[in-house]
């Protein structure tokens, strides 16, 4: 079974005083690129959770985003009262005027509002990696339902190259024929008597130059083991690529050698399904 490297998931986490969303979405990637976003008092548990999601993503363009909205009255924002209250007498030495307007002045000076930060306890971020878990779960089934649409895809461009190795091999004896053919033509346009046994050999030797049976054999091998490479339990798109690597060398064989315009048109449509199929692995897992 392959799975595909695009994929999202999300699940959200309501607390008493505030929201937690969690949100995890992959593209497809050599290999792992995970960029995250959290606030500052969530970083120290930043190594863990992205060991989380490795271990269960292995392989593409990770974006994970953990978002923080307050919905109680409990804010991390504080005023400090004893520095904005100086603030208005300094300012009420500089000008007597309304205390509602200087007190709006000295909210905007510096250091007027401090920060507490926030501590994590276990139980919330118990709650948390729980919630990034089902964000996970959500990915992986889309990982694995878009992996079923491409191994749909797969299974079809494969079985079109093995129908066109089919049709190659029918029509190779009748190329081989004509092979021979235009040989015997080119020396009697010659004009010359040439030794029979001589010829024989010369052409022979030539045919095998031509012959595909060992790329016939080998193209059918391959397409048979990246069929069986797809049905595996692992989701392995490397492999595959380097079984497709091996496929495209024997098509590529068998048309530098077949001198046969039929058969370089059957060589022309499995390099195009093969190209297809190509494209498509960049986002299998």
């Amino acid at each position: 079974m392959i799975k595909s490297m695009t994929g999202f998931g999300k699940s959200i986490l309501q607390l008493p005083t505030k929201k937690i969303t969690i949100e995890v979405k992959s593209l497809n990637s050599k290999n792992l690129d995970l960029n995250a976003r959290i606030p500052s008092q969530y970083r120290e548990k930043e190594l863990e959770m992205r060991n989380t999601i490795a271990k269960k993503l292995v392989r593409g363009k990770v974006d994970f985003g953990l978002y923080v909205e307050a919905t109680g009255e409990e804010t991390s924002n504080k005023v400090n009262e004893a520095i904005v209250k100086e603030y208005i007498r300094q300012l009420s030495n500089v000008h007597q005027g309304d205390t509602t307007e200087l007190l709006k002045m000295a909210v905007r000076m510096p250091d007027a509002l401090k920060t507490e930060r926030e501590q994590i306890n276990k139980e919330e971020f118990d709650a948390i990696k729980k919630e990034l878990t089902i964000a996970l779960s959500e990915i992986e089934n889309y990982r694995t339902d878009e992996g079923k649409a491409l191994e749909k895809d797969f299974n079809l461009r494969i079985t079109n190259i093995g129908k066109l190795l089919e049709k190659v091999i029918q029509i190779d004896p009748e190329r081989i024929e004509i092979v021979r053919e235009r040989l015997h033509k080119a020396v009697s346009d010659l004009k010359e008597e040439v030794d029979q046994n001589r010829f024989e050999q010369e052409l022979i030797y030539y045919l095998e130059k031509f012959d595909i049976t060992e790329e016939k054999v080998r193209l059918a091998n391959h397409l048979e083991y990246f069929t069986s490479t797809l049905n595996s339990s692992d989701s392995n798109g490397k492999k595959l690529g380097f079984i497709t690597q091996e496929i495209g060398r024997e098509i590529n064989t068998i048309g530098s050698k077949s001198n046969y315009a039929p058969m370089q048109q059957l060589v022309v449509q499995m390099k195009d399904e093969l190209e297809k199929i190509k494209e498509q692995l960049l986002n299998v897992l």
